[in-house]
């Protein structure tokens, strides 16, 4: 066996073996989960944010983020695969993204809208509430011309939301800011990685994230 054939066994050996963390990082910052770190920071971290709610208000508050931006729909794409309207959960294909694109917009406005009309919610939270949902739109959108990175879209938008922290609130923004810029990379880089996206649907998801939460900032 030759040198090259050698180094080409082990650069393939190399890249199996970084698929496994390339999933796992996959399944931890899932878009459907990204939602639930992001209000936790808020309520449970942000020094300001929640002030004046209770131990039960902060709790209701997480539970309702978790079942209308997370458990609503996965709920959906599992019930989607299960009268075969999709072909797979995770979503490989552009048809397979339409409906569950839509029901997530539905779930992202409907909690958008609770939030909004309850008095007392922060605006910041109401803000990224209202991005995720622009988000799902634009993702809708931009899924007629190519399959958009979700994970990107996710982290993207989380990245944007604490871009905008920094710039308008009191808090110290540096290690949160610095800890969401690596996972974004992260999770871009896995998301590549396991050859899901090419770079340009990687990109293009970021900048939905990005400039979907500063449209929402400067619009609530």
């Amino acid at each position: 066996m030759s040198q090259q054939e050698e180094s080409s066994i082990a650069t393939v050996s190399f890249n199996k073996w970084l698929t496994y963390p390339a999933h796992f990082i996959s399944y931890v910052f899932h878009p459907l989960f990204v939602p639930i770190y992001v209000v936790y920071f808020l309520i449970f971290i942000h020094p300001s944010a929640f002030t004046g709610f209770s131990a039960g208000q902060k709790l209701q508050t997480l539970i309702i983020v978790i079942i209308n931006l997370s458990v609503y729909p996965l709920l959906t794409v599992l019930l989607l695969r299960a009268v075969k309207f999709i072909d797979s959960l995770f979503l490989k294909t552009q048809k397979d993204r339409i409906i569950p694109y839509i029901a997530c917009g539905i779930f992202f406005f409907w909690a958008y809208t609770v939030f909004k009309e309850q008095v007392g919610y922060p605006k910041i939270l109401i803000a990224y509430v209202l991005g995720l949902f622009i988000a799902s739109s634009a993702a809708l959108l931009g899924n007629i011309y190519c399959k958009v990175s979700m994970h990107a879209i996710g982290v993207g938008g989380w990245l944007g939301f604490f871009m905008m922290l920094m710039l308008n609130d009191s808090m110290l923004m540096s290690w949160p800011l610095s800890f969401v810029i690596l996972i974004t990379g992260l999770v871009c880089s896995s998301r590549m990685l396991l050859k899901a996206h090419p770079p340009f649907e990687i990109y293009l998801g970021l900048v939905i994230g990005i400039a979907t939460q500063i449209a929402a900032t400067y619009f609530v």
